[in-house]
């Protein structure tokens, strides 16, 4: 006897497999179809409603202050007649001046002007048709300058840079550093300056106050 004869027909699986795939199938769709037919929105539908707090503002009441209106001005006392013996008679004034309009007026002379006026400042040049000479040239400057013990100790070398005012006659006014490089260099080089002359600008002919720049250089002998 074979194998599949000795299965029993009750417990054979095969006998009814296609009947029960086809009910399965039929059973899936129904319920598919069943879910999509059904209505899942809850029918019952709210709303929220904020209700919206009365804001009270408060006003400050200003208190007014009633003015008091002034009392109406008395009236004028009513004219009294007046009797003709009482009448003042106008009084006429004869005047015999006769006036001339032509004639000229006697005015006050006018002021006279200050005789101490005070004198311009006479103008300052940076460049003019004949330039100013040093005279004896750098090595005047040199002669008169003293290095100082300060700067040679710790060594300080570089160039100074003094500008000042050369007046009409040759002279060094009011000299200042405008780049100096301490150690009390800048004070010698003023120094320096001060003692020498120069011939002064000269602007159409005549001589004039020139501004001038002069470097001075310190440098350490080896």
């Amino acid at each position: 006897m074979s194998i599949l004869e000795r299965k029993k027909p009750k417990v054979n699986l095969h006998k009814y497999y296609m009947i029960n795939l086809q009910i399965g199938f039929i059973v899936t769709l129904t319920i598919l179809i069943a879910m999509f037919r059904v209505n899942w929105q809850p029918g019952a539908e709210f709303e929220i409603v904020e209700v919206e707090q009365e804001i009270i503002e408060m006003e400050e009441i200003i208190q007014t202050e009633q003015q008091a209106t002034p009392p109406p001005p008395p009236r004028p006392p009513s004219p009294e007649p007046v009797p003709d013996d009482e009448i003042i008679e106008d009084i006429f004034f004869d005047l015999d001046t006769e006036i001339d309009l032509d004639a000229p007026l006697d005015l006050p002379p006018p002021p006279a002007p200050d005789e101490e006026e005070e004198d311009e400042e006479p103008e300052i040049f940076t460049i003019v048709e004949d330039m100013p000479q040093l005279k004896g040239g750098m090595e005047a400057i040199y002669r008169n300058l003293r290095y100082p013990e300060i700067a040679r100790q710790a060594g300080i070398e570089g160039r100074v840079i003094v500008q000042f005012i050369i007046d009409e006659n040759g002279q060094v006014v009011d000299p200042v550093v405008v780049r100096g490089i301490g150690g009390g260099c800048d004070e010698a080089a003023i120094e320096a300056v001060k003692q020498v002359e120069f011939t002064p600008g000269r602007q159409r002919g005549r001589p004039v106050r020139v501004r001038y720049s002069l470097p001075i250089t310190f440098r350490l002998s080896n």
